[in-house]
């Protein structure tokens, strides 16, 4: 592949990977909010364990896809030769934690580092998305009487 074809083509998966993580969140979201609502009259913290069970479903199934969604792509290239070397050489580069004991040739060395932004990336967008969920979590009352729980502000001598 040239460069600029593996550009190109690097972009297209990274679109359509991300594509595919913001999909998993929406579902994410829509399922964090019918759980609650079957949950509404049971104790906080089983609220709180509902939300993070299913935000973090979503999300492994989000990053998973999007792992399989690389290892297909090195497959149809014939880079790699078989779906167990793919799918170990699409978690290791998609986690950016690159061992480096499987590499792509030098035609394909742009696009393979592709998969490592879209991991990057989704990573950020899946902790952003953690933080907004737990965060508006807790101030729509998931802890019970819907009250700011956090601690009382201090004025300027300290005192509460």
């Amino acid at each position: 592949m040239t460069l600029m074809q593996q550009i190109l083509w690097g972009s297209l998966y990274l679109a359509l990977c991300l594509g595919v993580e913001l999909l998993a969140l929406v579902l994410g979201t829509d399922a964090i909010n019918r759980a609650l609502g079957r949950f509404a009259s049971r104790r906080a913290a089983l609220r709180v364990g509902v939300v993070l069970l299913v935000g973090l479903g979503a999300l492994v199934v989000a990053h998973t896809l999007q792992a399989w969604i690389w290892a297909a792509a090195w497959i149809a290239m014939d880079a790699l030769p078989d779906w167990n070397t793919a799918i170990y050489f699409a978690i290791v580069t998609y986690s950016t934690l690159g061992y480096g004991d499987i590499v792509l040739g030098p035609d394909l060395r742009v696009f393979g580092a592709f998969a490592a932004v879209t991991g990057i990336l989704a990573f950020g967008v899946s902790t952003a998305y953690l933080v907004a969920v737990l965060t508006r979590s807790l101030q729509s009352g998931v802890f019970g009487d819907g009250a700011d729980h956090r601690p009382p502000a201090r004025d300027r001598t300290g005192r509460g």
